[in-house]
C-alpha cells in the first residue's frame, strides 16, 4: 500500500480550492506535511493524465487543468496505483499443498475483484464532490 492517490487528491483539492490561482509545490508541501520533491513527482503525473498544468519559473506553480466536476476520483485512482490495494503475498508458498498451490491465482482474484468495486466507487464520486466536504 501506498500514500500517491491520498497525496494526489490532497494536491487536486488544494488546487480546486485555490480557483486558478498558482500554487507551488512548496506550499502544496507544507499543506500535506511532506517533502516538496514527492509533491513535484506527483504533480508531474497528475500533469501526464491531464488532470493539472503548471506554469514553470519565478512566480510559477501548479493549478487544475480541467473542471473538478470533469475529474472522476476513479480516474485519479487509476493514474496513481502501483500495487493490489490489500497487499502482495511476498513468499512462494509450499507447490505441493493443495492450498499452497492455488492460494496465489486466487488472492488475485480476489484482490482484482475488490480493486474494481473501489474504482466503481470512486468514479461515482468527482474532485467537485469531494472539494464540497471542506467548504
Amino acid at each position: 500500500m501506498n500514500n500517491r492517490f491520498p497525496v494526489s487528491l490532497h494536491i487536486l483539492t488544494l488546487l480546486d480550492d485555490a480557483k486558478g490561482e498558482l500554487l507551488s509545490s512548496d506550499y502544496l508541501a507544507g499543506s500535506i506535511n511532506i517533502n516538496p520533491v514527492l509533491v513535484r513527482k506527483e504533480i508531474m503525473n497528475l500533469r501526464k493524465f491531464g488532470f493539472v498544468d503548471s506554469k514553470e519559473g519565478k512566480g510559477g506553480g501548479s493549478f487544475l487543468a480541467k473542471n473538478a466536476a470533469d475529474i472522476n476520483l476513479g480516474e485519479v485512482y487509476n493514474a496513481v496505483k502501483s500495487d493490489y490495494i490489500l497487499g502482495q503475498n511476498k513468499n512462494e508458498p509450499n507447490p505441493k499443498c493443495p492450498i499452497g498451490k492455488q492460494i496465489n491465482q486466487h488472492l488475485i482474484s480476489l484482490y482484482s475483484d475488490a480493486e474494481n468495486a473501489l474504482i466503481q466507487n470512486l468514479s461515482k464520486q468527482t474532485l467537485a464532490d469531494f472539494a464540497l466536504k471542506f467548504k
